[in-house]
C-alpha cells in the first residue's frame, strides 16, 4: 500500500472536525484535554483509506478502504482502537514522531497519520508514549515505496544532459544504491549517471545517457523497482513530430489550413529536427485580454482533415482520431516541448489549442464523406465559437513574463482537466468527446487574462496525446 492520496487527507480532516463537533457540544471546555494515567491497550488498528480512486495516486496502491492493517505507508491515515488511549502523550513510528492532536483522543480511539519521512531505524513497531513516561510497542511495518519517477522537465532530453526526474522514495542504501536506468535497444536498460540525491527523497538528478530510445525509465531501490509513469521520447499518440511520415498516409503532417506558416528547419536549437514556431522575434502580439482574431501569419497552426476528394476519405490527410483511438480522451493528456528563448519572451495573449470534428471544418468542399457523415467544408468561423472548448495555455500570467531560457521543456495538458474553456477565458457550456479530434488549431491571441505587448519566439515539438497513466 502506497502513500495515501489527496482525498484520503480531506477525508481524515473530515473526521477530525466531527470528533471536535462531538466534543464541543458534550463539554462546557471543548478546548481542555483532560489525560489519563496508565498504559493503553492496542486491540487493533483501521486504515482510513479513501473510497476515491484516483489516476494520481502513486504505482502499487492498496485501496484498504477502512480494512484492519498491521502494515501501511508514510502518509496514511489510521484509528488506532484500543483502551485508555488518553492516556498516550506522543506516538513514534520507528523512529520518526508523528503529529498527534490530543484534542481528538477518545478513551478508545486515537487519529494519526504516518510520518511522511522515510525511517533511519527500522524497528517494525509504533511506541505510544504516556503521560507518565512509559513506553507501550505494538508491532506495525511501515511500508516503504519503491522509487516513484512522476515527471522530467524535458521528456525528448539529448543524451548527455543532465535532468531532474521529480517523484519520491530515491534512497541510496551503502548495501544496495539507487540506479535509474533508461531504456535501450532490444528492450535492454541503460543505467544513468546519478549526479544528486534530494535529502528528502523527492529527486535526483541523472545525466541521460548514450543510446537512450522510446520507452519508461526504470527505478531501483532496496524497496523494489518501477516504472516511471511516462515514456522517455514517448512516441505513442504522436500526432506532429515535423518529421516522421504518418501512419496512415505516409505523409509528414505540418501545417495544413488556409494561413500560417509550415515547420522550421532543423537548426542547432532544435530538440528532435524540424520544429514549428509562434512569432519571429520582430512580429508584435497584443497582450490585451480580448485581441479579437489571431495574427495568421506568426501566430497560428491549424490542421484540417481531408483534400478534396469526392467523397472525401482522409485517406491523403488523415482525422487525427485515425491516428490516435481517441476513445478514453477523459484519461489522456496531450504533451509537446517547448522552448522560448529569453531575449523574446511571452507577455500575454494565451495559446488557444482547439480540438474540433469532421463537423465543424475539413480542408474541402464539405457535403458527406465517403463513411456517410456529413462533414464541414474549410471554415475558420468556429475558433471563436463561445461553444467550441478548447484548452487556454498561459504560463506568463504567474510572473507577467515567461520564458524558458532556451531550454526545451515538455507541456502535459491533461484533456479533461484544460479543455474546458471558451476563447474569452469563461468556461464553456460544452465538453469535447471522441469525435472531437479530427482537427487541431493553435493560436495565439486573447485568453480573457490582461497581459503586455510582446515580441516572443515560441517553438513546439512533437505534440502528442499519451495515456494518463
Amino acid at each position: 500500500m502506497s502513500i495515501i492520496n489527496h482525498y484520503t487527507k480531506v477525508l481524515l480532516l473530515a473526521m477530525v472536525a466531527i470528533s471536535t463537533v462531538a466534543f464541543t457540544s458534550c463539554k462546557d471546555e471543548p478546548d481542555k484535554f483532560e489525560p489519563t494515567g496508565g498504559k493503553p491497550t492496542i486491540k487493533y488498528i483501521r486504515c482510513l483509506s479513501s473510497e476515491i480512486h484516483d489516476w494520481r495516486d502513486d504505482p502499487g496502491t492498496v485501496y484498504t478502504d477502512g480494512q484492519l492493517v498491521t502494515s501501511a505507508s508514510p502518509g496514511n491515515a489510521l484509528a488506532i482502537i484500543g483502551e485508555n488511549m488518553r492516556s498516550v502523550y506522543e506516538v513514534w513510528f520507528n523512529d520518526q514522531k508523528a503529529a498527534l492532536n490530543q484534542s481528538t483522543l477518545t478513551d478508545n480511539t486515537l487519529f494519526v497519520s504516518i510520518p511522511g519521512n522515510v525511517p533511519g531505524v527500522v524497528t517494525d513497531k509504533i511506541y505510544f508514549i504516556t503521560t507518565g513516561k512509559d513506553t507501550v510497542a505494538y508491532d506495525f511495518k511501515v511500508l516503504i515505496s519503491a522509487p516513484v519517477v512522476n515527471a522530467m522537465p524535458n521528456e525528448y532530453a539529448k543524451a548527455g544532459t543532465t535532468q531532474r526526474l521529480r517523484g519520491n522514495y530515491f534512497i541510496d542504501d551503502p548495501n544496495k544504491p539507487l540506479t535509474i536506468s533508461f531504456p535501450g535497444e532490444g528492450g535492454t536498460l541503460i543505467p544513468a549517471k546519478i549526479t544528486e540525491i534530494d535529502e528528502n527523497f523527492t529527486y535526483v538528478d541523472v545525466v541521460v545517457p548514450e543510446g537512450a530510445v522510446a520507452g519508461p525509465i526504470v527505478a531501483t531501490s532496496v524497496y523494489g523497482t518501477s516504472k516511471s509513469s511516462f515514456w522517455y521520447k514517448d512516441n505513442r499518440g504522436m500526432l506532429f513530430d515535423f518529421d516522421t511520415p504518418n501512419a496512415v498516409s505516409s505523409v509528414v503532417l505540418d501545417m495544413h489550413a488556409w494561413n500560417g506558416h509550415y515547420s522550421s528547419d532543423a537548426d542547432d536549437t532544435s530538440i528532435s529536427g524540424k520544429y514549428w514556431q509562434f512569432g519571429n522575434g520582430t512580429a508584435t502580439f497584443p497582450g490585451a485580454k480580448d485581441t479579437g482574431w489571431p495574427d495568421e501569419s506568426w501566430g497560428s497552426f491549424a490542421y484540417w482533415p481531408g483534400n478534396w476528394e469526392t467523397p472525401e476519405t482522409f485517406k491523403a490527410y488523415p482525422r487525427l482520431y485515425d491516428l490516435v483511438d481517441m476513445s478514453g480522451w477523459a484519461d489522456m493528456t496531450m504533451k509537446f516541448e517547448m522552448c522560448i528563448p529569453a531575449s523574446n519572451p511571452w507577455k500575454g495573449g494565451a495559446i488557444q489549442i482547439v480540438f474540433a470534428g469532421t463537423d465543424r471544418t475539413t480542408f474541402g468542399g464539405g457535403g458527406v464523406d465517403a463513411y456517410g457523415n456529413t462533414i464541414h467544408a474549410q471554415t475558420n468561423d468556429y475558433l471563436n465559437d463561445p461553444a467550441v472548448p478548447r484548452a487556454l495555455y498561459r504560463p506568463w500570467t504567474d510572473t507577467g513574463s515567461y520564458d524558458t531560457n532556451g531550454e526545451w521543456i515538455t507541456v502535459s495538458l491533461p484533456l479533461a482537466a484544460t479543455f474546458v474553456y471558451s476563447y474569452d477565458g469563461s468556461l464553456c457550456p460544452a465538453s469535447l468527446s471522441k469525435d472531437s479530434f479530427a482537427s487541431l488549431w493553435m493560436a495565439l491571441y486573447g485568453g480573457g487574462i490582461e497581459g503586455t505587448d510582446c515580441q516572443p519566439i515560441i517553438k513546439i515539438d512533437n505534440i502528442r496525446i499519451v495515456p494518463n497513466k
